[in-house]
């Protein structure tokens, strides 16, 4: 991370830099444009109105889309000076002095240095100020802001620091679980419950990431119970899916085929989470050496995508990657030994949703790293070299080297040890992969 990314990071909402740099944001920016700079932080980033409120303060959601539809603008310079605070922009953008998070940290100007946990502590707190701004004005409010944080850290949970996201997610659930205690009509406790177990899923899923693979399974089993209590199991789904992907790459592929069937057997035909499900099947069977399960499983997860409506997630926590052939393809193929075939699926997945300017290759990291360690695995198994150790620094040349992206590229560093020994590629690529796992897992490098 350079000086200025480092400076920005402990901000409420980072935007990020491709962001902040582009010719749009810089315009917007020099006019003071407000209800501009607001729209692309929204559409850009994902982030929803009630987020967005919190990163500036005092301010609430239903201001933040007036000033997005521009039916409200921003004056004094109080405001301002939030917004950029809030947003991390540098204030020369906004015709503002330097901000006082712009100082490097050695400047003169100041001698004490704050501790890494404020701003993560802030990010949570104004989050919190946000929803309780939300509730005051509107009782029923709670459970409407609660679905639009989901929503917004279910893309974020894939781009934010990992340790970030984590903090951020536990503390709206702790204020979330305080209402349970309150007399509530039946209705609302229902929904705030649900909201629980969907924060708890995501919390699953960050720990698994984060390689805190007892704390992601409490939190998946949390999310099981609130499921079972307002009867949704596409919920439990989705925390046995984290669950079969945790034996995945713990290298125990039948406990994984056992979770992902479990899941099925909850799930109903037709959902997303139903079809996911049988694609972790598919590639759990692959590691397993059982190639009859792989393709009766990828059969039935081609059958099941194929009746998926089209407006299904594309992105994020609870989504789905489109493509040709059902996701976790290459990695069966791979798996199978079946390497030529691998590399061609894996490059189609490349093509489709990694290449320049594609949707998913900034929104979505670690799973671009994951598939350039499956090509790299696939052109090693071919007896490709370059292509192999390529694609592998490809894979760690991001910033958010996650649990599962980890163990991918010790897989690919161990593979091409065994089949290339004393090749000097292969040392230049062991020693990539030592650094990266030198470096705390879930954070940005």
């Amino acid at each position: 991370m350079d000086d200025r990314a480092a400076r920005r990071s402990g901000y409420a909402l980072t935007i990020p830099d491709v962001l902040l740099d582009s010719d749009a944001m810089r315009q917007a920016c020099a006019a003071r444009n407000f209800q501009e700079i607001f729209r692309l932080v929204n559409r850009r980033t994902g982030s929803s109105h009630a987020v967005m409120a919190a990163a500036v303060g005092k301010m609430t959601s239903s201001r933040v889309s007036d000033i997005i539809r521009g039916v409200r603008g921003i004056r004094g310079r109080e405001v301002i000076e939030r917004v950029a605070d809030g947003f991390g922009i540098p204030g020369e953008m906004l015709g503002l002095p330097a901000r006082p998070w712009e100082s490097s940290g050695d400047s003169a100007q100041s001698d004490v240095a704050l501790p890494v946990s404020v701003p993560q502590f802030d990010r949570g707190k104004r989050v919190i100020q946000a929803l309780e701004v939300m509730n005051n004005d509107s009782a029923g409010a709670l459970p409407v802001v609660l679905g639009e944080l989901i929503d917004h850290y279910a893309l974020a949970i894939y781009s934010m620091p990992l340790t970030d996201v984590y903090e951020e997610l536990l503390t709206v659930r702790n204020y979330a679980s305080t209402f349970l205690g309150a007399s509530l009509p039946a209705g609302h406790r229902k929904e705030i419950t649900l909201s629980i177990g969907w924060l708890s899923c995501l919390l699953g899923v960050a720990a698994c990431d984060m390689g805190s693979h007892a704390a992601a399974h409490v939190w998946c089993s949390d999310a099981e119970r609130r499921s079972q209590e307002v009867g949704h199991p596409e919920l439990s789904g989705w925390a046995v899916l984290t669950k079969s992907l945790i034996a995945f790459y713990q290298g125990r592929p039948h406990q994984s085929v056992a979770l992902a069937g479990q899941g099925q057997s909850i799930t109903a035909s037709g959902t997303l989470v139903h079809a996911k499900l049988a694609t972790q099947e598919m590639r759990a069977a692959a590691m397993a050496g059982d190639a009859a399960r792989t393709e009766t499983a990828r059969r039935y997860a081609s059958k099941e995508m194929a009746g998926l409506p089209h407006d299904v997630a594309l992105v994020g926590a609870f989504s789905m990657s489109p493509g040709e052939d059902p996701p976790y393809t290459a990695t069966s193929l791979m798996l199978l030994g079946r390497h030529h075939e691998a590399v061609t699926a894996t490059n189609r997945v490349l093509e489709t949703l990694y290449r320049p300017g594609a949707r998913q290759r900034g929104e979505h990291p670690s799973s671009h790293a994951r598939a350039l360690l499956i090509l790299g695995l696939a052109q090693a198994g071919a007896g490709n070299l370059d292509e192999a150790v390529s694609a592998g620094h490809d894979a760690l040349a991001g910033s958010r080297p996650a649990w599962p992206t980890v163990t991918l590229a010790g897989k690919l560093s161990r593979v091409l040890e065994r089949r290339f020994p004393k090749a000097v590629l292969v040392e230049e690529y062991r020693c990539r992969y030592l650094e990266v796992v030198g470096q705390p897992i879930g954070n940005t490098v």
